[in-house]
């Protein structure tokens, strides 16, 4: 019978305190949705994104693209400027990061 092997930690990693493990809870649940994930992508591939190309990217209504972008916003991933009556949104690249390392990337 073949031996699996035996998976730990390692005694360098430290577990996460609680409001960290929280933090990164509440990020990984505003990715638990398709189309967020998939804005999360498009911001990925540039430096900012006006609301409006989010809007023509997706066929989903002005108000449920606010409502992901607010829902990645309250999480952290993403930060908005407004320029006039357009609001521009990027990725918050240490929250990007933080989701990495924690996926031991």
């Amino acid at each position: 019978m073949k031996k699996l092997p035996v998976l730990c930690c390692g005694p360098g990693v430290e577990p996460l305190d609680s409001v960290a493990s929280e933090k990164l809870a509440a990020r990984f649940r505003a990715l638990s949705d398709p189309t967020r994930v998939a804005i999360v992508n498009r911001l990925a591939s540039s430096e900012e994104c006006c609301v409006c190309d989010l809007n023509a990217a997706f066929d989903l209504s002005q108000p449920t693209i606010s409502h992901h972008l607010k829902v990645l916003r309250d999480a952290g991933l993403v930060e908005a400027s407004r320029r006039g009556t357009w609001a521009y949104y990027r990725l918050v690249p240490d929250a990007v990061s933080e989701l990495r390392l924690t996926l031991g990337g």
